[in-house]
């Protein structure tokens, strides 16, 4: 039986900023339609059977994509672990787009959704070692969306995480969300884990965040995706809490 065809993608680009040095230090891509059609749009013409083939041509086209565009930082690539039944072939795939992208593999920073991690758990500690061993970097996604954070952080240390959206909104008025994320910046400080704030929208969610000891940010109150592109970050007019 043939292989089904996948459809078209493209990808846009968001900055990771530091705002100590005001600069972007990486940018995370999102799969998008030749058009810009949204992630959405796309995954509902890729089969479960077809996620495999799927994560593959995502991490392809995004690093050449973003290295046709002058990347110069790291690169944040969200994959798909339970869809990758053969590891190894993705980390093959990657290796050999890095390359010709003349992209370090530590620059590449392997994004994994905290919700997709549990379903199994040794299989997911097999891949992340594999992928450890290549050079690759790894990012928690939407950490705190799901239940099993804290069991994930004490079995193994990302190198960096990135809180969940929904923790941060409203956070200066939401006072049990402003004890867990104060929690969590302690964890990573002690474990030496890179925390990135996601999702940040607002001056007021910037300051409480970044007077708490956050620096990393993500989020529309910076850069918006840039369709194809490598967007520019804005600082000015942000609160000063350094």
């Amino acid at each position: 039986m043939a292989e089904a065809v996948l459809p078209a993608i493209s990808f846009a680009f968001q900055p990771i900023v530091d705002t100590r040095a005001h600069n972007v230090v990486a940018f995370e891509s999102l799969v998008r339609g030749p058009q810009n059609q949204s992630a959405g749009s796309i995954f509902e013409q890729v089969s479960s059977a077809d996620l495999p083939r799927f994560d593959q041509l995502c991490r392809v086209t995004a690093i050449a994509l973003a290295h046709k565009l002058g990347l110069g930082r790291n690169l944040n690539l969200n994959i798909i672990p339970n869809g990758a039944t053969t590891p190894e072939e993705s980390i093959r795939s990657t290796v050999e787009a890095a390359d010709r992208a003349n992209l370090p593999l530590d620059c590449i920073v392997l994004e994994f959704a905290e919700g997709t991690i549990i379903e199994d758990r040794a299989r997911f500690a097999r891949i992340v070692s594999l992928y450890r061993g290549m050079g690759f970097k790894l990012s928690v996604d939407d950490f705190g969306a799901g239940y099993s954070g804290l069991n994930l952080l004490a079995d193994f240390q990302p190198d960096q995480i990135k809180l969940d959206k929904e923790l941060i909104k409203d956070i200066p008025s939401r006072g049990p969300r402003q004890v867990i994320v104060r929690a969590l910046i302690q964890v990573c400080k002690d474990l030496g884990i890179d925390l990135v704030a996601e999702g940040v929208e607002t001056n007021e969610e910037f300051q409480w965040l970044a007077s708490e000891g956050i620096w990393l940010f993500q989020g529309y109150l910076f850069s918006r995706p840039g369709f194809e592109c490598l967007p520019s970050a804005r600082y000015e007019g942000l609160p000063q809490v350094f």
